[in-house]
């Protein structure tokens, strides 16, 4: 089992000194990856109901700093060698594909392939009329963007035709590490698993009991089926709420007997009233060490 960071980029890691300090700090202990979270804009008042909390409201306020997700990851990769970075997840359909395929590429390269785009189609109505994009459709805007950086990656005089997204004999460079960067589709919907089946490299549903998890993942791996895909291939990403328990070990083992690879946790878990190099310590000595993780 892997085990990666997500929210990286948000509190206390939002600053460059946290950012410095938190990315250091998983990678000295063993986490396996940083995920970061993302939104352009906070609407001050919003209709829109935000799906991880019971509330249906973001946590912090307007105030609170969300950097872009690429821009701080390519920070975290430089003060690296080895941790995995990746968007967990990045709003795709508010983004121009090719303009976006350009970026992921260069931090993918410069990174030496470090890289993973999680990716998701939005709940924040409001955040796409803001940004002047149509919120109906997202899911097949994402579908077509997913298709449109893929080519450009792939090879030179690229060419795609696809509704939201069309191209002829177009050439974009850098190419990442190999012509591909792995896409990892988020989110906890039926809608979501099966996109992840058709597409993904892997998906990371956000929330989800095990039994929820367990219904999603054969929504994918049907998906994967039909599209003439081997579900195996497609790396499953979640969490579990007792990862913190008395039996971390064992709520690692029931996702991994769901098939789940990689167990996600907040990074807000490395702050403690000792430091964050004591409460990274403590969690290798009682998470990451029993056998679990990839060290």
């Amino acid at each position: 089992m892997k085990f990666g960071l997500m929210f990286a980029n948000t509190g206390p890691f939002a600053e460059l000194d946290g950012l410095v300090n938190l990315a250091q700090t998983a990678e000295s202990v063993g986490f396996e990856s940083l995920w970061t979270v993302e939104h352009v804009i906070w609407p001050t008042d919003y209709d829109s109901v935000y799906p991880y909390d019971p509330g249906g409201k973001m946590p912090g306020d307007s105030t609170s700093a969300i950097p872009d997700p690429l821009i701080w990851l390519a920070f975290a990769a430089a003060n690296t060698k080895t941790i995995k970075i990746a968007t967990g997840i990045l709003i795709l359909p508010e983004r121009n594909p090719l303009v976006l395929a350009k970026s992921v590429a260069t931090l993918a390269a410069l990174s030496e392939g470090r890289l993973e785009l999680g990716i998701g189609v939005g709940w924040l109505k409001e955040e796409f009329e803001a940004l002047g994009i149509p919120w109906q459709q997202r899911g097949k805007r994402t579908d077509d963007y997913i298709g449109a950086m893929r080519a450009l990656w792939a090879g030179d005089n690229a060419h795609f035709d696809g509704e939201f997204a069309s191209f002829q004999e177009v050439t974009s460079n850098p190419k990442p590490p190999g012509g591909r960067v792995p896409i990892i589709i988020g989110g906890h919907s039926k809608a979501a698993a099966r996109r992840a089946g058709r597409l993904g490299d892997g998906f990371f549903p956000g929330k989800g009991s095990m039994k929820e998890l367990a219904e999603l993942f054969d929504v994918m791996s049907q998906a994967a089926s039909d599209a003439g895909r081997d579900p195996k291939e497609i790396e499953i990403t979640a969490g579990h709420p007792a990862i913190f328990g008395a039996d971390p070990a064992g709520a690692a083992q029931e996702l991994a007997e769901a098939g789940v690879s990689r167990t996600i946790v907040p990074a807000f878990a490395l702050l403690g009233k000792e430091g964050m190099a004591e409460k990274a310590a403590e969690i290798k000595a009682t998470i990451l060490d029993p056998g679990n993780a990839t060290i």
